[in-house]
C-alpha cells in the first residue's frame, strides 16, 4: 500500500507529521506538501509558471518532498507521475474543522478532491479546534481517526468521483463517542471588513471577524463534532443542483 500525504499548512506543520507517523502503520508513505502555508486556498491549479519540488526532512528525521505549488498542485504533480503507484491520498491534519461551506475554501479538502479527479481515493482530515483552544494542539486522536477511515476505505472502496472529509473533536481518543456518517452543514460566517491606512495614505483591507459557527442540524458534520463524534462526510465533485433542474428547465429560455 502506497499512501501520499499532503496538507495546506506547509510541510513542517505538526498535523502532517502526526498523520504521517500513524499512516506508516498501513503501508509506504510519501509526503509531498507545500513549502509554505496555503490555508483557505481553495482548489488552485498553477498553470502560468513552473513548479519546483525539493527534498526536505520532517521533525522526526523522515524524508519528504515539498513544492512551491498549492496543495492541489502537490497532488497533481504526484499523480501525473512524480510519485508512482499511489493507492490513497490523505490530506491534513488541518488545525481547524472544515465543515459545511468550508469545503469550497479549504486547501485541505480540495487536495483530497484533486486525488479524486485523478482517479485515486482522497481523504481530508481536520481537527475541531476554536479560538478557545490555547497552546499546542493534540493531533493524536485525529491521526487515529484518519487511519481508521483509511482502513475502511481501502477495504470497502469509494464510488467514483467521491472523496471524504473527516472532522475530529479535539479530545483524547478514548473520550470520542464514535463515528457518524454526516452531511454538510451550513456555516455561519461572521466576517468583517477591516479598513486601515498605510504610511502612504492609501487604504488597505483585511477580512476579519469572529470565529465561525454553524447551524446545529442533526445529521450534519457540525452536529457530530459538537457532540463528540468523528464526522465523516462523503463529498461529490458533481455540484449540480438536481432538485432545481426541472424548474430551471421550465423557464422561458427562447
Amino acid at each position: 500500500m502506497h499512501i501520499l500525504l499532503t496538507n495546506d499548512d506547509g510541510v513542517q506543520a505538526p498535523g502532517l507529521l502526526a498523520l504521517a507517523q500513524e499512516m506508516r502503520q498501513l503501508g509506504k508513505v510519501t509526503v509531498l506538501a507545500p513549502s509554505h502555508n496555503w490555508s483557505a486556498s481553495g482548489h488552485n491549479k498553477t498553470m502560468h509558471k513552473p513548479l519546483w519540488v525539493r527534498e526536505t526532512t520532517l521533525a522526526d528525521g523522515s524524508e519528504a518532498l515539498m513544492s512551491d505549488g498549492a496543495p492541489s498542485d502537490c497532488v497533481a504533480l504526484a499523480l501525473l507521475g512524480l510519485v508512482p503507484d499511489v493507492d490513497l491520498v490523505m490530506s491534513g491534519i488541518n488545525p481547524h474543522a472544515n465543515i459545511g461551506d468550508d469545503v469550497t475554501y479549504s486547501g485541505t479538502v480540495t487536495a483530497a478532491l484533486e486525488a479524486v479527479i485523478g482517479g485515486v481515493p482522497g481523504i481530508a482530515v481536520s481537527v475541531h479546534t476554536t479560538s478557545a483552544h490555547q497552546g499546542a494542539r493534540d493531533y493524536r486522536s485525529a491521526a487515529l481517526a484518519g487511519r481508521r477511515v483509511a482502513e475502511l476505505v481501502l477495504k470497502k472502496g469509494l464510488p467514483p468521483r467521491t472523496g471524504l472529509s473527516v472532522n475530529v473533536p479535539h479530545l483524547p481518543y478514548d473520550q470520542i463517542k464514535g463515528y457518524r456518517v454526516t452531511h454538510q452543514g451550513v456555516r455561519i460566517y461572521r466576517d468583517q471588513l477591516l479598513t486601515n491606512i498605510n504610511p502612504k495614505g492609501q487604504p488597505y483591507y483585511w477580512i476579519g471577524g469572529e470565529y465561525p459557527t454553524a447551524h446545529m442540524d442533526e445529521g450534519s458534520d457540525y452536529h457530530a463534532i459538537e457532540n463528540d463524534y468523528v464526522s465523516v462526510t462523503p463529498l461529490k465533485l458533481d455540484l449540480t443542483d438536481y432538485n432545481f433542474l426541472p424548474e430551471m428547465k421550465a423557464w422561458e429560455w427562447e
